[in-house]
């Protein structure tokens, strides 16, 4: 029996997730809660079982602008969730009864994103061949994981702790002084930003499971800070920045020996540096940290208007009308000044799933 879950459920929910061996954090059901309270859309999180025990769940959130119908992803703002099952057969069913229920509500297409090949299709059919995440296998403690580093890398670890640098963990308490780095760098990177509250609902909700971290230069000035969601198996990083003008000094490498040191020393047995372009800068960045990639599988589904519901897989590359498109609105973004950006993320970065 498959059915939609509800508050008194959320303890069952998570106690599956977190036993899972495919399981991850975005999962989890903090995201549905952060979602709704932050940005008002629903989720619709499907659970198969009977009673108190669960065999399956399927997380979906309807993102959609106002007077539309919108979409339901598994999930929206994160590289991966989607279903999780025991059975491939119980994966398909969840699949099948989210399309259903878009059907019902007459959503016109459903937007799944997992770490696995989906039940029921073929592999090739959801490969993303655009993305892939980046994966390090972890040791059980931070000193055999420098020791593992090539030279440079470990120079390049030691040298902010040299020059002066601090870094420090915490929760919300830290959110005032990363929010401002966050916002400067993704307009920087001309994207929308999310809003502050989103992050602070991350924080609230997953509590211990979220670890914000914040790289200080020598005078105090916030230069780096990312946030760390933790599931028994995997750590992922669903955001992470740092400021262009203190390049110089390395606390992006600070920030993320931060995570990966914290990581290993909890004896965590994977670290997600989240999805990346293969060959590209951010891809190189990872990779010299000694993560590999691993395949993602997006798939959109169309559903309602149609007598059968049709896969479409994600597309491989982008139109060049729609790159030329991005390029004019990064370069618009860019150019804002700070306080007119932040009110432009606040108002747009809900609707942009991914």
């Amino acid at each position: 029996m498959i059915t939609l879950t509800g508050p008194a459920d959320k303890e069952n929910w998570n106690a599956y997730v977190l036993n899972h061996p495919q399981g991850i954090a975005y999962q989890l059901f903090a995201w549905k809660e952060a979602v709704e309270k932050a940005y008002g859309f629903k989720g619709l999180y499907l659970m198969a079982g009977n009673g108190n025990k669960i065999s399956g769940i399927l997380p979906l959130i309807r993102v959609n602008l106002p007077f539309t119908s919108g979409s339901l992803v598994s999930l929206p703002y994160c590289d991966a969730a989607g279903p999780l099952a025991d059975s491939p057969d119980i994966e398909h069913q969840l699949i099948s009864e989210a399309l259903n229920l878009a059907n019902t509500m007459g959503i016109r297409t459903v937007s799944l994103r997992s770490t696995n090949p989906l039940a029921g299709f073929e592999p090739d059919a959801t490969l993303n061949r655009s993305k892939v995440r980046m994966l390090l296998r972890l040791p059980d403690n931070s000193e055999k994981l420098l020791a593992s580093f090539k030279a440079k890398l470990r120079s390049q670890v030691k040298k902010p702790f040299k020059d002066g640098l601090s870094v420090r963990s915490g929760g919300v308490e830290l959110l005032n002084e990363f929010y401002p780095l966050f916002a400067e760098n993704m307009r920087d990177l001309g994207s929308p930003v999310h809003s502050r509250n989103w992050i602070k609902q991350i924080l609230c909700r997953y509590k211990n499971r979220a670890i914000l971290f914040l790289v200080k230069m020598p005078d105090q000035t916030p230069a780096a800070g990312g946030i760390l969601l933790c599931h028994p198996n995997t750590v992922s990083v669903p955001w992470a920045s740092s400021l262009r003008r203190f390049n110089s000094w390395n606390p992006n490498m600070m920030l993320y020996w931060a995570f990966l040191k914290f990581a290993a020393d909890n004896r965590y047995p994977l670290f997600d540096f989240g999805r990346s372009t293969p060959d590209e800068g951010t891809f190189g960045f990872k990779k010299q940290w000694g993560a590999n990639p691993a395949p993602l599988y997006w798939a959109d589904f169309k559903t309602a208007g149609r007598c059968k519901h049709t896969l479409q897989p994600v597309a491989n590359t982008v139109s060049p009308d729609i790159s030329e498109k991005r390029k004019l609105v990064e370069s618009m973004i860019i150019k804002m000044p700070i306080s007119v950006f932040k009110a432009f993320g606040n108002m747009t970065r809900r609707y942009i799933s991914l």
